[in-house]
C-alpha cells in the first residue's frame, strides 16, 4: 500500500498530480480500488483483469518510454553487450 502523507491524499484524489512514486502508487492504487468496486468486489476474475492492465500498462511505458531512452543513451556511450557485435 502506498502510505503518502494524509494530507496529499484529498489533493490527489482531487486530480492533482503525482509529485513522487508514492504518490503516483497511491493514485493508480485508488483507480485501481474504485474500478474494482464498481465492478462488485473481489473476484478472481476482476482481479486477473487489473494485473493485466497494470502489466499491459507497464509493458507499454517500457516500450514507448523506457526502450527509446536506452536506444539514445546507448547511442551516446557505447553498448555493453559485446555479442550484439
Amino acid at each position: 500500500m502506498p502510505y503518502i502523507d494524509a494530507d496529499r491524499r484529498p489533493a490527489i484524489d482531487a486530480g492533482d498530480a503525482p509529485q513522487n512514486a508514492g504518490e503516483l502508487n497511491y493514485a493508480i492504487s485508488k483507480l485501481v480500488d474504485a474500478y474494482l468496486i464498481e465492478k462488485g468486489g473481489l473476484r478472481y476474475t476482476h482481479i486477473n483483469e487489473v494485473v493485466g492492465v497494470l502489466e499491459c500498462a507497464k509493458l507499454e511505458v517500457y516500450r514507448r518510454l523506457a526502450a527509446p531512452y536506452e536506444d539514445s543513451k546507448i547511442a551516446e556511450s557505447g553498448d555493453v553487450y559485446e555479442v550484439l557485435k
